[in-house]
């Protein structure tokens, strides 16, 4: 089986050695390829990759247009990962990475997967686009209710990755930009989706990784659009989720007030809060209903936008006083909600 990685990554000094020692222990093959996608604004990144010994050979890409998407693609369209009957895709700000998951992943796709994708457990303040939007509404939309579907972590088949390569160049014009940015990490995982079987690698403990707040809109505006497309245009009936209560899992942490009223502020700055008080999931099931009647994606995830900065400053504030069951449970039934709701209301699929 010959293997082929791809390690987007910008500004990512610090940790690009050991996750690409990683890789290559997981991949452990003289034919392998490891790929660096890199956008990064110094030589630091690629000079540390290129230092570092490895078994499979390596490709370095510099200068790449940023955008995590457009460097995934830009590696995925060398002829290195066209020949390849596996591709990995890792993150590279990873501080704690494991050749275990890696070599898992690829073996779950040796094994007939179309992709398989890390299920590791966040933080309950983290993973709000996931918690709160993505995880439900591709559940409830085609009926693969996977816990991390946006996770960096991933393997995919050559012909999934081949009809994620076409769906991309074949996409609406409003949406290249979402597939060159974070839309790529739904983008990958739905369209693989349509090709063949999902499997989850469920990891204990949480990734240690750089925070994704401070970056909220632009993984927002990125990634939401794709989303609402792909699942309001999902090809096929989905199948009844695998079991009748979704199990999230929130790692609890000890937030201090200060930082907790930062986070809070910093919300408060994006936007207003919305004059409808539609509550969450019901402003979510609306903005797929508008896509799936024909409404553009963007525009529907841009309306969406402040009911969704709403949803996450009151999941801060309750949050804090929650144990982490009643997290998971808060969560889950929202989860369940969205499902009801998208399986009874115009235009969801009979």
């Amino acid at each position: 089986m010959t293997l082929t990685a791809i390690l987007p990554s910008r500004n990512e000094a610090a940790t690009i050695t050991t996750v690409t020692e990683a890789i290559d222990t997981a991949l452990s093959h003289d034919t392998a390829v490891i790929v660096l996608a890199d956008s990064s604004d110094a030589p630091d990144t690629s000079h540390r990759f290129l230092g570092t010994v490895t078994r499979a050979a390596t490709v370095p890409l510099t200068g790449l247009f940023r955008g995590k998407g457009a460097q995934i693609l830009a590696a995925a369209r060398r002829p290195e990962t066209g020949a390849a009957d596996a591709v990995l895709i890792a993150d590279t700000d990873t501080r704690n990475p494991e050749p275990a998951l890696y070599r898992t992943l690829i073996e779950r796709v040796r094994d007939g997967a179309a992709i398989a994708i890390a299920d590791y457990p966040r933080h309950w303040d983290e993973a709000n686009l996931t918690n709160h939007l993505a995880r439900p509404l591709i559940a409830a939309t085609t009926g693969h209710d996977i816990p991390q579907p946006l996770a960096g972590d991933l393997a995919l088949s050559h012909h999934a990755l081949t009809a994620a390569l076409h769906a991309a160049d074949t996409l609406p014009t409003d949406l290249t930009i979402s597939a060159a940015g974070y839309g790529i990490d739904s983008l990958l995982l739905l369209i693989a989706a349509t090709t063949g079987p999902v499997a989850t690698v469920r990891v204990e403990e949480p990734k240690q990784h750089a925070a994704s707040f401070p970056h909220l809109p632009a993984i927002y505006q990125q990634a939401v659009p794709m989303l609402l497309h792909l699942c309001a245009n999902w090809p096929h009936p989905p199948a009844a989720p695998e079991t009748p209560r979704p199990r999230y899992r929130t790692a609890h942490r000890e937030l201090s007030a200060a930082r907790l009223h930062a986070m809070t502020t910093t919300l408060d700055t994006f936007t207003p809060h919305p004059h409808s008080e539609q509550s969450w999931p019901e402003s979510l099931e609306q903005a797929w209903r508008t896509v799936r009647s024909g409404a553009s994606a963007s525009d529907a995830a841009r309306k969406l936008w402040p009911h969704y900065l709403r949803r996450v400053r009151d999941w801060l504030t309750r949050g804090q006083y929650l144990t982490p069951r009643e997290r998971a449970d808060t969560l889950a039934a929202a989860h369940t909600r969205l499902h009801a709701l998208l399986r009874t209301s115009p235009g969801a699929h009979r």
